[in-house]
């Protein structure tokens, strides 16, 4: 997936066949902040717009706006447990981060799907 960047905001960027566009919104963010164009070009400007328009709208109404997760996960555990979660990383062929972020999301889905 591609993304954009723009004053700490992280956009995604897809295509619709159906109507000839480029969509995107913000990530890592409960707010919804969506964006729409027909070229590249004008979607990296209708993001940034878009986030402006987004803290804008949050000072107006006096509410902080919420901030992007940076994507960094510190992580503390025994040594016991790291050796076991690199063995099981190797065995799947795949790093420690690799193999930690699939066991997460996974776990974080069934959580939030229960």
């Amino acid at each position: 997936m591609s993304t954009l960047r723009y004053r700490g905001y992280v956009g995604s960027v897809e295509v619709s066949v159906e109507d000839g566009l480029l969509h995107g919104r913000a990530l890592g963010l409960r707010d919804m902040i969506t964006f729409a164009s027909e070229t590249v070009e004008g979607l990296q400007r209708e993001f940034e717009k878009s986030v402006d328009d987004y803290l804008a709208f949050c000072t107006e109404l006096g509410k902080p706006p919420e901030k992007p997760l940076s994507g960094r996960l510190p992580f503390r555990t025994a040594p016991e447990h790291h050796r076991a979660i690199a063995a099981a990383a190797q065995q799947s062929g795949t790093s420690i981060n690799a193999w930690m972020e699939k066991v997460l999301v996974e776990a974080a889905t069934r959580q939030l799907h229960q």
